[in-house]
């Protein structure tokens, strides 16, 4: 364990009597003098296909950012969609924004004497699938199982999509057998999927301050370029006119070059991703 951590396991963000392993979150929270204020809270939320992956996976990740920036980094796991649980879209990111509103309003840890972090600033970090679940929560995608409350949208400050899918009929042009693999499993078995895609939905009402950055990596051969930079034209379109707003979208597809998943360990993707949240608070 990194010096200077404190670390907290399988916190349960839904009141249940017998609490579901994929509906608990760790939280990663770094020393800060006594007298310091509340520092922000980075969420962490991973990706795998609507299907994979494991909070615990990121802990190196999480560590990492948290020992960076100096702010506290939660990872939480979500249900996933397997052949059959027959479990489709929005229920993994409706399990997400119940972990953001439960992390607006609760009281911390056991050892912690306060909570450790400022709820009124939230940074989201999104990898492949999961960029689109927090896509779907912030554009208006007319699914009122995820609409975030006005307060949840205010303290949300930055968001960094990586490697994220965004449009599902141009991802499986680019790779057809996705289809098969994870799509229909995750969202049904149909002829398309425009109703899906992120990149032609409006901005959320109360979502204009929210500072993003789209990261793909040149090495990324299971998810192309080309999503990221619909999602980067799509979000530039929704702040023309907004004076600051094209400044709120930044993209970085030049500087990373490891493949989708190994992105996540590198230097520089660390670097990216801590500079945007510490210049954006």
């Amino acid at each position: 364990m990194t010096t200077g951590l404190k670390e907290f396991w399988d916190i349960p963000y839904i009141k249940d009597t017998n609490p579901n392993p994929l509906h608990t979150f760790d939280l990663f929270v770094p020393h800060r003098p006594p007298q310091a204020p509340p520092s922000p809270l980075i969420c962490f939320v991973h990706g795998g296909a609507w299907r994979s992956e494991d909070k615990k996976d990121h802990g190196n990740l999480a560590r990492n950012l948290a020992v960076y920036t100096s702010y506290p980094v939660a990872v939480p796991n979500y249900r996933l969609s397997k052949p059959d649980n027959k479990l489709h879209h929005p229920a993994h990111a409706q399990d997400v924004l119940q972990l953001l509103t439960f992390l607006l309003s609760w009281p911390g840890p056991t050892g912690c004497q306060s909570l450790p972090y400022n709820p009124d600033k939230l940074f989201l970090m999104g990898h492949s699938c999961s960029a689109h679940m927090l896509a779907c929560m912030l554009l208006d995608s007319s699914e009122p199982a995820l609409v975030p409350s006005p307060e949840l949208l205010r303290a949300i400050r930055g968001v960094i999509l990586s490697e994220g899918i965004y449009n599902i009929d141009a991802l499986l042009q680019s790779f057809p057998t996705y289809r098969d693999w994870f799509i229909a499993d995750a969202f049904g078995d149909l002829s398309n999927y425009n109703q899906y895609s992120v990149t032609t939905t409006p901005l959320r009402e109360g979502a204009s301050h929210i500072h993003w950055i789209i990261v793909h990596s040149k090495g990324d051969t299971l998810v192309d370029t080309r999503q990221s930079q619909g999602m980067y034209e799509h979000m530039r379109s929704l702040h023309e006119g907004n004076i600051l707003g094209a400044g709120r979208v930044l993209n970085n597809w030049d500087d990373l070059g490891d493949e989708h998943n190994a992105v996540l360990q590198s230097r520089k993707f660390l670097q990216i991703a801590g500079d945007f949240i510490l210049y954006s608070v």
